[in-house]
């Protein structure tokens, strides 16, 4: 495979993955390019799972600037979608669509950074517990203990949100 043939193929999952967990577009793409030059550099003769291989390297590359920011202010997360919005669709529809993007990626930005990262390798970049688990450098069962966390974090953050609706509705 040539490496603009990588690039064309890994992009988006490269972005996408650096996007959820610096929760800056700009971050994202200073990762990204990053990324794709370590990959452009490195021997990759023996990766047998070159999309690991890569999210691995991404991963390490958030994690550094995680670290470095550590004492300063993270900053806001500004513009990400999970899904594509279709022209097709009602205004309505759209509407409601961006306020539950909202909701999630306030519920995503208060995870911690190691469950934060498990939880949008499964389901933003759709990775099995065994592939997080080389993307990360962990046992199997650290990554699904951190997954469970995460599940069970964003669970009880989505009851309080509700539960907070609904006592302010009655309110009113």
């Amino acid at each position: 495979m040539t490496d603009r043939e990588i690039f064309e193929l890994y992009k988006e999952d490269v972005y996408y993955f650096c996007y959820y967990l610096m929760k800056n577009q700009a971050d994202a793409e200073d990762i990204s390019q990053e990324v794709f030059v370590k990959v452009i550099l490195a021997d990759r003769s023996k990766v047998r799972n070159l999309k690991s291989w890569i999210l691995r390297i991404a991963s390490n590359e958030c994690n550094s600037l995680i670290r470095r920011r550590k004492t300063g202010v993270m900053k806001e997360l500004r513009n990400y979608l999970l899904s594509r919005s279709q022209d097709s669709n009602p205004v309505e529809e759209h509407l409601n669509r961006r306020e539950t993007r909202k909701e999630i990626q306030g519920l995503y930005s208060k995870l911690p950074d190691k469950i934060r990262m498990v939880v949008v390798l499964r389901f933003i970049n759709e990775l099995t517990v065994p592939e997080i688990s080389k993307v990360m450098d962990i046992p199997e069962g650290t990554a699904k203990s951190r997954l469970n966390k995460g599940l069970k974090l964003l669970k009880g953050k989505m009851v309080g949100t509700q539960l907070k609706e609904m006592s302010s509705n009655e309110s009113v």
